[in-house]
Order: structure tokens, then C-alpha cells, then sequence
């Protein structure tokens, strides 16, 4: 049985803890496997929250997960991957898998986040699009259909990221013709791409929401269009490689998923949801 995460930072760009101590973690967590995904080098330009590597810190990154990777031999499989943000530069072939992901909208010639802050969010939306989310929806959803055709990428991360501080509809309707249809459209899009979608806990294990990425509703969408899914904690701290893994798997088994991928190394191979289920907390 492989119990994996393939989303997970540290020190490097904006995680709590270093590679080795997140390693440990995923240990004491269960998991057989871990992958780390760094947030790709931005110009400052595109990275107004700071959360992305440092360019010249990427061969210390890729040595230290190499290094890991031997360390760790039989008792933890390691890969090296990368969060690919939309607005990086091309990363080169040196990486075992790419995330593919949209964290921010231009708008005006600036760089809009969509999970900083709420304030922050309401604030580019009041000033930008004119008090309207849906317009900031479609403009999101634009790019994220486009993620994996720019970057390569073999998972599209946190799909619906601008619902982070969403819960409830707070905001605005997510189940709004306007943004389904923009959601919809970004999901055909990936899907021409084959790639995975991760059902994602990481806003969970931060505070921001009760329920993984992507909501239900384009779960069941997804399932009925053939897609596939990895099953991730977006984890930033050593605690949290594995946060609420059980939640997020009952949620694919309820919106009709039988099985979740995980990387080894001949490539992404399917394990069944309730075997998986099996092995977690």
C-alpha cells in the first residue's frame, strides 16, 4: 500500500520546517512515500505575498531532496517535484513531477493574490473588478485552464484556489451559473491534458476551511468527465503531511471516485479508495 503526499513545504519557499524534518513527519504520519513541491522562483513582480523559492536556491533545494532521497532508502521513498506557479519561468527536466498552479490575476498591470488574505481579496476584487467576484472567477479560472499547457505539469493543483476564504458563500455564489461555467471550462481544459487533480487539504490544516479543494459539486463533475485524482495535504509543517486524509478520501468515495493515484517509480499507478482508506486515520 503506498500512502503518499506529493504537495509539501518547508523552509525553502514558505513551509514551517526543513525537508529532513518534514521527512520524519511523513514517518511518523505512515506514509511510504513523500514528494516535495517547492514553490517555483517568481519575479517580485508576481510574487506579492513572498511565498515563492528564491532562484538561486534552487540546486541547494534539488541537492538536500537528493540527499534525503538516499538517506532515506528503504524507509521512506522521496521524490523531487516542484509547484509550478503559472507565472515561473520553465523549471528544466531535472524534476520527478510538476504541480501546476494559479495563485494570482492580473488586473490593471498588478498582481492580484487570491489566498493571502481575506482583506487582501476583498480589496483587489472591490478595486479591481468592480466590487464583482465573478469577473475575478473568470479571470481566474482563464488562467487555470491554461495551467498545464504552460507548465507541463502532471497534477493541477488546489483547482478552485479563490475559494479559500469562500466557506459558506460568504463572498459570493459559487454555485452561480457565471462561475460554474468559467469552472467548468478551466476543468475541460486540464482535462485535454490528462492530468490529475489533487483534492487538497492544506486550507484545512491552516484554519481557512472545513472542506478540501475542489468543492463537491465539481468533484461529481470531474468524475463524470473521466478525470482522475491525488489525494494531497498542501502541507507546510511537519504535523500536517497527512492532515485529514480520511475526510478527503470519504469525499472522492461520496462524489463517485473508486481510486486515487500516487507516484512510485514506473510512473503514477491507481490504488483503490477503500484500500486506501484502510491505511489512514
Amino acid at each position: 500500500m503506498t500512502l503518499q503526499n506529493l504537495h509539501t513545504h518547508t523552509v525553502f519557499s514558505d513551509g514551517k520546517n526543513t525537508p529532513e524534518e518534514m521527512v520524519l513527519g511523513a514517518v511518523r504520519a505512515g506514509c511510504t512515500s513523500l514528494g516535495f513541491s517547492e514553490h517555483s522562483p517568481l519575479a517580485p513582480f508576481y510574487d506579492p505575498d513572498r511565498y515563492a523559492m528564491e532562484a538561486a536556491d534552487l540546486p541547494a533545494y534539488r541537492s538536500e531532496i537528493l540527499r534525503l532521497r538516499e538517506k532515506y532508502a528503504g524507509q521512506l521513498e522521496v521524490y523531487l517535484g516542484l509547484e509550478q506557479d503559472y507565472d515561473s519561468p520553465a523549471p528544466g527536466p531535472d524534476f520527478d513531477y510538476l504541480i501546476g498552479s494559479v495563485h494570482s490575476v492580473v488586473a490593471d498591470g498588478v498582481c492580484l493574490s487570491v489566498d493571502n488574505t481575506r482583506e487582501a481579496l476583498v480589496s483587489a476584487v472591490r478595486e479591481h473588478f468592480g466590487g464583482d467576484y465573478l469577473a475575478l472567477a473568470e479571470a481566474y479560472f482563464q488562467r487555470v485552464g491554461d495551467v498545464a499547457a504552460r507548465t507541463g505539469c502532471q497534477i493541477a493543483g488546489h483547482f478552485d484556489l479563490l475559494t479559500k476564504f469562500n466557506e459558506g458563500d460568504c463572498l459570493f455564489d459559487a454555485g452561480a451559473p457565471r462561475y460554474l461555467d468559467a469552472a467548468m471550462g478551466a476543468m475541460e481544459a486540464l482535462l485535454r491534458r490528462d492530468v490529475l487533480f489533487e483534492i487538497n487539504t492544506g486550507a484545512m490544516s491552516r484554519g481557512c476551511r472545513t472542506a478540501p479543494y475542489p468543492a463537491p459539486s465539481l468533484l461529481r463533475a470531474l468524475r463524470e468527465r473521466g478525470g482522475r485524482i491525488c489525494i494531497t495535504s498542501d502541507s507546510h509543517s511537519e504535523g500536517t503531511v497527512a492532515f485529514a486524509f480520511r475526510q478527503a478520501g470519504e469525499l472522492a468515495l461520496a462524489c463517485g471516485f473508486r481510486e486515487t493515484w500516487a507516484l512510485t517509480e514506473t510512473g503514477f499507478q491507481a490504488i483503490g479508495l477503500e484500500k486506501f482508506l484502510e491505511h489512514v486515520s
